[in-house]
């Protein structure tokens, strides 16, 4: 499923799959950057195909990790989208404050996720 719970020596381990989605450059991979390595980069390029991250926190001495997956927001990739959702236990759905159609598209995006997930 979406969440795993393995045991090792220093305690409980578990892993959450969350996916970002929305429109093509609303910050997704920025987003996703800022979240795991602290980083921004305002040149950054058009995500192909998908990536994702890891972060890793302690919870009353259980190791979290969220792994968050990014993909690319143009339809020509929308194949990858089942498998994509596959064992999520959440998502993100982002646009960009700037561009009204990026907002707009959050219903296709929500329909999107319920349809598949």
């Amino acid at each position: 499923m979406g969440r795993e719970q393995e045991e090792d020596e220093g305690g409980e381990e578990y892993l959450f799959k969350i996916v970002v989605i929305g429109d093509s450059a609303v910050g997704k991979s920025n987003l996703l950057s800022r979240f795991a390595r602290n980083e921004f980069d305002s040149n950054s390029k058009a995500t192909i195909g998908v990536e994702f991250q890891t972060q890793v926190v302690e919870i009353d001495g259980k190791e979290i990790k969220a792994q968050i997956w990014d993909t690319a927001g143009q339809e020509r990739f929308r194949a990858v989208t089942s498998a994509y959702y596959r064992g999520a236990v959440g998502a993100l759905i982002v646009y960009d404050i700037t561009r009204r159609s990026s907002f707009d598209s959050v219903k296709r995006w929500l329909d999107e996720l319920g349809r598949i997930a």
